[in-house]
C-alpha cells in the first residue's frame, strides 16, 4: 500500500512510501531520491542498512544513504563532459571543482514517480529535463527493486531524446551485525584491478590492487579509509557474483552486470541520533556497495561505458542476497 507521507519536497509535492515484503525480506521505498530507507530480515532484530528514521531528512542527505545516484554516479573531472565536439558544463558541486553523483540536484534529490507496484515489487520512474544540472537530453529512468525470498534486486533503466552520458547506480550502506561500525566485517571482491586515485578521481587506468595494499580478491576485515573503484571488467557482463560481505552469522552476495564496484567504508559519516531506530551513524558505521561505470568515464578512455544516444538503453542490474552462515568468499 502506498502511504503519502506528511513530509513533502523542495516543491511542496508529497513524498510517498511503500514497504515491500517478501517471504523473509521486508524494503522500506521512498519516493524521494528513489531511496531504500531501510531493510530487514524477519529473524534479524535490526536494520541492514542505514537510513534516517525521519523521511524529510533526505531531502539533504549529504552522504547519499540508500539513494539511487546519476545521472552520472560517482566524480566528473572539471565538472564538464564533451559530447560529439560539445562541452556542456555542469553543476560543480564538490569543492567547486568537480560534478558528484550528478550535482547537488542529482537523481538522489528528485522526488520519483510510483508507476506499478505488488506486495513485493515497485517501480519508480523519473524524467530529467535537457540541460539540468548541464547534462543534455531528456532522460527518462526507471528503478525497480524487487524482493525474492532472501534476496532484494534493483534494476536500473535509462532513455534519452538527445546523445548524452549515463551511470545510474545505488548508494546502499550495508551494517550486516547491528553493531556502531563495521570492525567485525569481512569482504571479498572478485577483481584484482582498482582505479589508483586521487582527490576522488582516476590518475590512470587500472592497477593491480595488492600494489596499493587493496587486494580483497581473499576474505578480509576492510581496510581503515577504503574509498575505491573495483574494476570488475571492461564492459557490462551478465549477472554475476562480484563480492561477499560477512559480518557475525550474516552474509550479503552481491551479484551485478556493472564493470565497476565502489567500495567506501564510510568513514565521513557523522549522524547524531536521526538513522533509524533514534541510531547515530558515525565514522565506518556502514560500507557502501556501488556497482556502477567506472569512474569519470565521459572524460576517460573508457568513455563508452556511460555513452547513451537515442533509441539505445541504459540497463543495469544487481541483486543483494542474504544468507545466515559464518563466512563466504566471492
Amino acid at each position: 500500500m502506498i502511504e503519502t507521507l506528511q513530509a513533502t519536497d523542495r516543491a511542496g509535492a508529497p513524498i510517498q512510501a511503500l514497504t515491500l515484503q517478501s517471504e523473509c525480506l521486508r524494503a522500506r521505498i521512498l519516493t524521494l531520491g528513489a531511496c531504500l530507507q531501510d531493510l530487514r530480515l524477519d529473524w534479524v532484530r535490526y536494520p541492514l542498512v542505514l537510513g534516517y528514521e525521519d523521511p524529510a531528512k533526505y531531502l539533504s542527505n549529504p552522504a547519499y544513504l540508500g539513494a539511487v545516484v546519476g545521472r552520472v554516479a560517482n566524480r566528473l573531472s572539471g565538472g564538464a563532459i564533451t559530447i560529439d565536439g560539445q562541452l556542456f558544463r555542469l553543476d560543480r558541486n564538490e569543492g567547486g571543482t568537480t560534478c558528484l553523483h550528478g550535482g547537488r540536484e542529482g537523481f538522489s534529490h528528485q522526488n520519483w514517480r510510483i508507476t506499478d507496484q505488488s506486495p513485493s515489487h515497485v517501480t519508480l520512474s523519473h524524467i530529467s529535463p535537457h540541460l539540468h544540472m548541464g547534462f543534455p537530453g531528456q532522460l527518462t529512468a526507471t528503478a525497480i527493486y524487487r524482493l525474492t525470498d532472501t534476496s532484494l534486486s534493483l534494476t536500473l533503466t535509462a532513455t534519452t531524446d538527445a546523445p548524452t552520458v549515463c551511470s545510474l547506480a545505488p548508494h546502499i550502506y550495508f551494517n550486516l551485525d547491528g553493531s556502531p561500525d563495521i570492525a567485525q566485517h569481512r569482504l571479498s571482491i572478485a577483481a584484482n584491478q582498482v582505479l589508483q586515485i586521487e582527490n576522488g578521481l582516476p590518475i590512470a587506468g587500472p592497477v593491480d590492487a595488492d600494489t596499493l595494499g587493496l587486494d580483497l580478491t581473499r576474505v578480509a576485515t576492510i581496510p581503515d579509509g577504503l574509498d575505491h573503484h573495483y574494476c570488475l571488467s571492461d564492459t557490462m557482463q551478465p549477472l554475476r557474483r562480484v563480492a561477499v560481505l560477512s559480518a557475525g552469522t550474516l552474509s550479503m552476495s552481491v551479484d551485478t552486470t556493472e564493470p565497476g564496484l565502489q567500495v567506501y567504508d564510510g568513514s565521513g559519516l557523522s549522524i547524531v541520533d536521526e538513522g533509524l531506530e533514534g541510531r547515530s551513524y558515525r565514522r565506518r558505521a556502514g560500507i557502501a556497495l556501488e556497482p556502477h561505470r567506472w569512474i569519470d568515464a565521459p572524460n576517460q578512455r573508457w568513455h563508452r561505458q556511460t555513452r547513451l544516444r537515442p533509441g539505445e538503453t541504459f540497463w543495469a542490474q544487481t541483486v543483494f542476497g542474504f544468507a545466515t552462515r559464518a563466512d563466504a568468499t566471492a
